[in-house]
């Protein structure tokens, strides 16, 4: 028989005996007074949970419709518990009204990206930075230096050769009658205008033909928009994360991307660039790079100009291609709302292509555009927050460190808000002063408060131009056998929720103008 003394010497016994004996006792009185200690908080509602996972397996390929479905039953601020997150979600605008209006401020800090704070706070500065002074810096410099409607304006050139140069490549396409991939135009068009903004004319033209490096991109925004049980289990999460490769993937990214925006900004120091040409983005920041000092509230460096270029890249890119692609999805399968577009363009422009100071006048194209975001809107949970303080929202309190999920796809489809909300009708935003800037809670495609997108101006801008060119300048029809109810609507999930398939149609050149 195994005594005592041979698994434990006699005098460590005498020392752990106690020592076992009181982690017990603290222990069944930490659980004592956890179940006696009255909880006087009212939470919101939620489903049933499991041990460990929480409601995790709830959640779908497309959040933004799990959680929806969700919502449904427990209402509009619901309480799930993601792994050991507890998660609130948002999805009525009487609820985003309540929390942008008066707890924009305790509510507006971000979760750290895949629990890796040196990926979201060193490299994405802007979008996924914490709530604080430097935060706050930031975005100063986003707001007064590169998005301003002066800065935004400066590049209506860029933004009308790169459309010129869009429609030639259809026209060249459209004289053999065969489909074209409208997805892979749409993705070129932006990138090679955020290219020339940001960079200049210094990669290849101008131009981001770089077939790896747009993979690169695409990779990126897949990594950031994974699902990682980091996240949501820290104790052992980051054993799934090692096993299917997420954390991999995303080093591996932005390791890419880092060192091809260093060869951007060494490039760009070194170009001797014109003094009649106007400053792109990065010329912006370098500048302030060279003028700012370490007594300076925000001391700009290398890391901080290479975080928000691939900022703008990241967050301007895919979402403006994908809303292209929803857009003329919507109207192939809408003919009746196409014909009446093409009808106000083509009666309002009397030149060979629409230039931006015509846009003001195309009243219904803006109805059309704002359709699009409403159903289609590109990050359709917004970026998640997490809340810095407690405070009660419809009645519930929310503690700190909750995270904090908009679902502005669900809002923008909720019937308490729109009439026939699942229909596709741009009419309903006649004699409406319904904007997507933020104000109007049942429309927040681009967020609000102190978080929301401030590129959205320039975003809008150069899917109204691409829009109202592809419609002045070509007549569009389906595929030979293809009907209107044929196109296929399913998205493809991640940051940004783009049409899975691709958008092939065939565009007819119009000679009438």
């Amino acid at each position: 028989m195994l005594s005592v003394d041979r698994i434990m010497p006699s005098n460590d016994l005498i020392i752990w005996v106690p020592l076992l004996f009181l982690c017990s006792s603290l222990l069944l009185l930490k659980t004592i007074r956890k179940h006696l200690k009255p909880n006087n908080k009212l939470l919101p509602p939620g489903p049933p949970k499991l041990p460990l996972l929480g409601h995790l397996h709830l959640i779908g390929s497309l959040p933004h419709r799990s959680l929806s479905q969700l919502s449904k039953k427990y209402g509009p601020v619901m309480l799930l518990q993601l792994g050991s997150v507890p998660t609130v979600v948002i999805s009525s605008a009487a609820a985003a009204r309540e929390l942008f209006k008066f707890h924009d401020l305790a509510s507006c800090s971000r979760p750290p990206l895949h629990a890796n704070g040196r990926l979201s706070y060193n490299y994405l500065d802007m979008s996924l930075a914490p709530y604080g002074e430097h935060w706050r810096n930031v975005r100063k410099i986003c707001m007064l230096e590169l998005f301003s409607a002066q800065r935004v304006q400066s590049f209506q050139e860029i933004r009308e050769e790169e459309v010129g140069r869009l429609l030639n490549s259809i026209s060249q396409s459209s004289s053999s009658s065969a489909p074209i991939d409208l997805s892979d135009k749409s993705y070129s068009l932006t990138a090679n205008i955020i290219t020339r903004v940001a960079f200049g004319s210094i990669f290849s033209g101008g131009k981001l033909d770089d077939e790896h490096f747009q993979h690169v991109m695409h990779s990126a925004l897949a990594a950031i928009g994974s699902f990682s049980m980091t996240d949501f289990i820290p104790t052992f999460g980051w054993i799934i994360d090692r096993l299917n490769g997420v954390h991999g993937r995303l080093e591996k990214s932005f390791a890419e991307m880092d060192a091809f925006f260093q060869h951007v900004v060494e490039d760009r120091i070194n170009f001797k660039k014109s003094s009649k040409k106007e400053e792109n983005i990065v010329d912006v920041l370098l500048r302030m790079e060279k003028e700012s000092s370490e007594s300076d509230a925000l001391k700009v460096t290398k890391d901080c100009v290479k975080a928000l270029i691939m900022d703008i890249f990241l967050a301007g890119v895919e979402s403006g291609a994908g809303t292209i692609v929803w857009a003329m999805s919507e109207l192939i399968r809408n003919p009746r709302v196409m014909k009446k577009l093409q009808n106000e363009i083509r009666s309002c422009i009397k030149k060979d292509s629409v230039k931006e100071t015509d846009l003001e006048k195309l009243e219904y194209l803006k109805m059309v555009v704002k359709e699009v975001l409403r159903l289609h809107p590109p990050a359709p949970l917004l970026l998640p927050r997490e809340t810095i303080s407690p405070f009660k929202l419809n009645g519930y309190d929310i503690d700190p460190k909750t995270h904090l999920h908009i679902n502005v796809w669900a809002i923008g489809r909720d019937p308490q808000s729109w009439t026939d909300p699942e229909e596709f009708f741009p009419e309903r935003f006649i004699g409406s002063n319904i904007d997507y800037k933020g104000q109007h809670f049942e429309f927040l495609p681009f967020g609000g408060g102190r978080r929301i997108c401030p590129g959205m101006n320039m975003g809008t801008l150069m899917m109204e131009l691409a829009l109202a060119n592809l419609l002045f300048c070509f007549d569009w029809k389906l595929p030979d056998g293809m009907k209107e109810e044929d196109v296929d609507m399913e998205e493809d999930g991640g940051l940004t929720v783009t049409k899975k398939s691709l958008l092939k149609l065939i565009p007819v050149l119009w000679t009438n103008f």
